[in-house]
């Protein structure tokens, strides 16, 4: 136990923690010697298929002469190339968040009278209860804003006189629901969070139903409602980027367990909301900020590569930052030669930099791109390949745009509900079993004792 530990919980605490952490420990060679895919994954890093899906597809390797060789990674949507439906709808200078929900969710891109509909019925929907600002939002603030969103979640189940049908037609319009009010929930739980806890004026702005939903971020956020165009069409494309990753990432996953469960839709978005929050999954962006703030911090020369490759050194040796021995945005689980997403997320960071007069930070995120692979390789020996992943220049275009870091995996919540609402609505379509893997049992068994005979040493 860490020695903070002592000024926190009493000695019997302490006691009882040591004694779970000894009986729950299991023997790490049971997981080898009963083949058991730990984090259901193979000895490779490959994940188990457990389930099939149309609604994306992600491309990191081709097969030649049964080998598998890494490739510039791919992402589809609906079957179509991400790359592709940014590339149309940047050239047409359109918003291109609500049109990839549409495409997600029907399978399809939409016609122009169907977008425009589909655009009015989200607008239609961001209106919240009466009273459900003041009552459930800002009478219990949270320093957390995901688990602020968490519970709004469950409170409109509340309000919904259908909440447990689960036909396709009332989930479809429960989706579309909490699609249109997540900017909401995220900006109204900020502000009120930084009013209670920060002491700072509270503004509450309604949105405007003639913008955007990338646009109303901003606009609600922002105590001036001011934003520029540029702005909000790298935030639009940055919601676009984050709305779906296929079906065997941690929350999505989540969502389709708990859908096989035949749950309310607010109970698995909640708990997609619940994983998403784990530092593990939606919270490497902030992380990637916090290295680079500290590293800004230790080097003296943005421009002396050899004081940058040591302090990155430093890093895989646990000698910098948090010591976890990571340099954070760098490599992926499935991605070796390019993360997709990444790589379109690039292609605008330079215009963002620009406008906000910060071309030396940009300089150092590139130095640093170009170095730590080489870095990683020679100190880790890792030679498959490294690349930077989505998450190395989101959070650095979240800072430019003056996000606060608290809004940043709330963010990535209003963007990936859109995949989350797809496969709970293919999980339903397709389903009908409930998700139940199988946990062998390895403890010994014991003799029952007497409650006067049981004698545990503390």
């Amino acid at each position: 136990m860490q020695d903070i530990n002592k000024n926190i919980w009493s000695d019997q605490t302490l006691r009882m923690a040591e004694r779970i952490t000894a009986n729950h420990q299991i023997d790490s060679e049971l997981y080898t010697k009963y083949d058991v895919k730990r984090g259901l994954r193979d000895i490779n890093g490959k994940g188990v298929l457990a389930g099939l899906t149309e609604i994306s597809e992600i491309i990191s390797y081709t097969v030649v002469d049964m080998e598998m060789i890494p490739c510039d990674g791919k992402l589809y949507y609906q079957g179509i190339n991400v790359e592709d439906l940014v590339t149309g709808f940047m050239r047409e200078k359109r918003f291109g968040f609500e049109e990839t929900i549409f495409l997600l969710l029907f399978g399809s891109l939409p016609t122009e009278e169907e977008l425009v509909d589909f655009k009015r019925v989200l607008v239609e929907k961001r209106e919240l209860p009466n009273g459900f600002t003041r009552d459930i939002i800002m009478k219990a603030p949270s320093p957390d804003i995901m688990n602020a969103m968490s519970r709004a979640v469950l409170a409109l189940y509340s309000y919904d006189k259908r909440a447990n049908d689960t036909t396709i037609p009332n989930v479809l319009n429960q989706c579309l629901g909490l699609i249109s009010l997540f900017p909401r929930l995220a900006v109204y739980a900020y502000v009120t969070y930084n009013h209670f806890y920060n002491g700072k004026s509270l503004i509450i702005h309604a949105p405007d139903p003639s913008k955007s939903l990338a646009e109303n971020f901003l606009y609600m956020l922002r105590p001036d409602n001011s934003y520029t165009e540029l702005e909000a069409r790298i935030l639009d494309l940055a919601l676009v980027l984050h709305a779906e990753h296929g079906g065997g990432n941690n929350s999505t996953f989540v969502d389709h367990v708990v859908t096989s469960s035949g749950t309310d839709t607010y109970s698995v978005i909640a708990a997609s909301l619940g994983s998403l929050k784990g530092p593990k999954h939606g919270g490497a962006n902030i992380k990637v900020t916090e290295m680079f703030d500290d590293l800004k911090a230790h080097v003296k020369d943005w421009n002396d590569e050899e004081e940058i490759a040591n302090y990155l050194k430093n890093l895989l040796h646990k000698e910098a930052f948090d010591k976890m021995g990571l340099i954070y945005g760098m490599g992926h689980a499935v991605y070796s030669v390019s993360d997709p997403r990444a790589k379109m997320l690039k292609m605008f960071v330079e215009d963002l930099a620009n406008e906000k007069g910060l071309n030396d930070e940009l300089k150092l995120y590139k130095t640093v791109e170009r170095l730590a692979p080489e870095i990683i390789a020679r100190e880790r020996k890792i030679y498959k390949g490294v690349c930077i992943n989505v998450d190395f220049y989101s959070g650095f275009i979240y800072d430019m745009l003056n996000i606060p870091h608290e809004l940043y995996t709330p963010m990535f919540a209003m963007a990936r509900i859109a995949g989350w609402s797809a496969h709970r609505l293919e999980e339903i379509v397709n389903g009908g079993k409930i998700i139940r893997p199988a946990y062998k049992a390895v403890n010994k068994h014991k003799e029952y004792s007497s409650l006067e005979s049981r004698d545990y040493d503390d």
